[in-house]
């Protein structure tokens, strides 16, 4: 052959490619990830759902696949009938996943404001509970999910997991097994805390949840919580209204509930591994049923140190029941919702569901019965939550949404930011300026800050204050930051701390937010364990001070980093450029 002809046939090759690529389109990949082939006369279904759903649905998406590729119809086991059309499901969650809220707020976008960075366009959208479908409809004016339509595929109440001796010790003391939020307040409020209970050592409540605009678990919560100080104001009707959302005293008594936390977090799974570490971290955790069976079986990172059990709240909770919403916009066809309601009855079909009920869900197809996992030894209880609360309508549920910049609990942070000269090198120190400038500039208005900087030298340059005129002021002096000089790493996180230990307001949570390569060269002869001692110093206090280290360059000393996050219970984070957005996000959550 010569080589103009083997020129002529190469190009022929490519333009063939070309030409097939171009045909099939991204939404009908040849291929999947699993390595399923896509038939080439497939119906095309997207999916995207909550990260819990990723126990069983990733699964279940690669069978139905498989069993119509191979010719069978995967509902009924029946060869395809002539003329009947395969169906593909996709699954876009890798790249549109992350939360309930955040996939919501992007099939809106879709609708309101396609050039937004954030948006999506499955045809199927499953969160955590419907909650999110009805306000995808409030907020974006159109029915985009039919809810008579909405399908729940597995079920799950949200709890408080609470270890199981803090809880028998409330019920010894109340004299009851009807627990709710009262009594957990009756221990925040208990002169000596849990040493009033029996326990030696802490006296104050520790309680987390995750955000309320992201997380379903916490929206739940917040609305379980209104529900509950409406209750205590005298409300006595089934459905929360804008009445109580907006009550001031229905309010206060959130604002009550939620002096019991001890810090925030972005996501339920950080807390899974969270409250793994046992009492001393936290008491009570929110959580849906699943997570708590999850912990108990020993499939987090850390072994608990007892068990820990489901408080269904005697004020009422939710069901989260992982709904299959089918999308009503321009992108979804007839056919596609037909083959998406297939795949619905796929996921409900006996075997699926029994796969469902090994990753801790109920099914939510009554004819399978409730087994194991669903026993007194993994900390739950069969019959599941006594009373459960009406979703309220939407507009509501966006008020509750809303009023969570002023009912949750502030916070007092330091930014400690290290400036010395190792920092030059790798442009370690412009990376953590963009993070702190882009925390700063993301901060809840009602946080309180102040900076602090360490070289040779330390100094706390500019108090804790909450004004834009204290912000812009921080912004102002992290631009002009420069690195030069030793590093006073102990010396600076110990001074920081002990100001942060002299704050009195017992109503905010306090943390230092340390940017750092976190390698010590002081001379000051203040070692690691100084710098330990002084945050422990707060352990036993209503809001002990925490620290949350940022590492900077590849030569950071994360074994001095690691003790300090471990001392606060907190972790280390990677402060890489390629990441400063998810740091940004995961230290935000916190407060």
């Amino acid at each position: 052959m010569t080589t103009t002809k083997r020129l002529f046939l190469l190009l022929a090759i490519l333009m063939l490619g070309i030409l097939t690529a171009c045909d099939s389109g991204s939404a009908t990949p040849a291929v999947t990830n699993n390595g399923v082939n896509r038939p080439s006369n497939a119906i095309d279904v997207s999916i995207i759902y909550a990260p819990e759903s990723a126990l069983y649905l990733p699964k279940a998406i690669e069978d139905f696949n498989r069993a119509f590729a191979s010719g069978k119809n995967p509902v009924t086991g029946q060869n395809l009938a002539s003329g009947e059309r395969p169906i593909f499901v996709t699954d876009l969650t890798a790249g549109k996943g992350g939360s309930s809220g955040t996939v919501m707020q992007g099939i809106v976008n879709a609708i309101i404001a396609p050039n937004n960075a954030n948006v999506a366009k499955p045809v199927i959208f499953s969160p955590s509970v419907s909650h999110w479908l009805a306000l995808a409809n409030y907020q974006s004016g159109r029915q985009l999910f039919d809810l008579a339509d909405v399908q729940p595929t597995a079920l799950a109440p949200v709890v408080m997991a609470i270890w199981e001796s803090r809880l028998d010790a409330i019920r010894a003391k109340a004299g009851t097994d009807e627990i709710g939020w009262q009594e957990l307040l009756d221990v925040l409020h208990s002169p000596n805390g849990w040493q009033d209970y029996g326990f030696s050592g802490r006296k104050t409540v520790y309680y987390g949840h995750t955000d309320p605009f992201i997380s379903s678990t916490a929206l739940s919560t917040l609305i379980a919580e209104f529900y509950a100080s409406s209750r205590a104001n005298g409300f006595t009707g089934r459905r929360l209204g804008l009445e109580q959302v907006n009550d001031e005293a229905v309010q206060q008594g959130v604002r009550d509930i939620e002096q019991l936390i001890r810090h925030y977090s972005s996501r339920t799974t950080e807390f899974k591994e969270y409250i793994a570490q046992g009492p001393e971290y936290l008491d009570f955790v929110a959580l849906e049923e699943n997570d708590l069976i999850f912990v108990n079986q020993g499939k987090t990172n850390i072994q608990p140190p007892e068990k820990l059990v489901a408080l269904y709240p005697k004020e009422g909770t939710f069901w989260h029941e992982h709904p299959f919403g089918i999308v009503n916009a321009d992108w979804v066809t007839q056919e596609q919702k037909d083959a998406a309601r297939v795949f619905t009855q796929y996921i409900l079909t006996p075997e699926v569901q029994r796969a469902v009920m090994e990753q801790g869900f109920r099914p939510a197809n009554p004819d399978v019965e409730l087994g194991f996992p669903f026993v007194e030894e993994n900390g739950v209880s069969p019959e599941g939550p006594a009373t459960v609360l009406d979703v309220p309508a939407p507009d509501v549920v966006s008020a509750i949404q809303q009023s969570w910049s002023f009912v949750k609990k502030q916070a007092d942070i330091m930014l400690l930011i290290d400036v010395s000269g190792s920092m030059e090198s790798d442009g370690k120190l412009e990376q953590a300026k963009q993070a702190a400038e882009a925390f700063i500039n993301n901060m809840e208005p009602t946080n309180r800050i102040g900076l602090a900087i360490f070289s040779s030298d330390v100094e706390i340059r500019i108090p804790l204050n909450n004004s834009e005129t204290v912000q812009q002021q921080i912004i102002s002096n992290i631009r002009g930051l420069r690195a030069e000089g030793g590093t006073e790493l102990f010396d600076a996180l110990r001074q920081t701390v002990d100001y942060m230990n002299e704050q009195t307001d017992e109503e905010r949570i306090r943390a230092v937010v340390l940017l750092s390569d976190g390698a010590d060269t002081g001379d000051e002869g203040v070692t690691l364990n100084d710098a330990l001692r002084a945050i422990s110093a707060s352990r036993e206090t209503l809001n002990p001070v925490i620290v949350v280290p940022v590492a900077y360059g590849a030569d950071a000393d994360i074994n001095a980093l690691s003790s300090i996050a471990r001392t606060s219970n907190t972790r280390v984070q990677s402060g890489d450029p390629q990441n400063i957005l998810s740091v940004l996000e995961i230290i935000s959550s916190y407060f």
